[in-house]
């Protein structure tokens, strides 16, 4: 394994809307260069307990994780019939696994507790530390927790690629 951990930030909303305005603020730090890779996407939960992964678009164009990443920790985070639609990508190939060993039950449990609590989130998985720019740009969250995945980034890349190319293959 190497010595580049992946981090997992989840923060939560009352509101879709504020965590719109959030996701927002962290694409523009992405766009100046503040935060390189990442993937992010606004979760929801209707009245039935039904989760939703809102992708608004990709928001790395180069070496992309295109959803596979957040896919994984939503497959961990809540049990598949419970996820609408087929937002959980991440389950494709050793992806998920690759999550699920690198986060100690502790902090699947606090950030499913977390999740429990809210209407909405915006989880983020990033190459790099993220809470000093996050901390500026999430300014509209009830609660927030950043976590250290302890996951190789090159193996992890590896699997997002092979995910990716399987469901690429699945569509045609």
């Amino acid at each position: 394994m190497s010595d580049e951990p992946v981090f997992l930030f989840l923060a939560t909303y009352d509101t879709e809307a504020d965590a719109k305005l959030d996701y927002d603020a962290v694409k523009e730090l992405h766009s100046a260069g503040v935060i390189g890779t990442y993937d992010a996407a606004i979760i929801t939960k209707d009245a039935d307990g039904k989760v939703k992964v809102h992708k608004h678009e990709k928001p790395t164009q180069h070496g992309a994780w295109t959803g596979v990443a957040v896919g994984a920790v939503v497959g961990i985070l809540f049990p598949p019939g419970l996820i609408i639609g087929a937002a959980i990508g991440g389950l494709a190939g050793g992806t998920i696994g690759h999550f699920w060993k690198g986060m100690s039950r502790k902090d699947v449990m606090e950030l499913g507790e977390l999740m429990d609590e809210s209407s909405a989130a915006l989880l983020i998985v990033g190459k790099s530390k993220l809470d000093k720019a996050i901390d500026k740009a999430i300014t509209h969250a009830v609660k927030t927790v950043e976590k250290e995945i302890k996951a190789d980034q090159k193996e992890l890349d590896k699997e997002i690629k092979q995910a990716e190319k399987e469901a690429e293959e699945e569509a045609k």
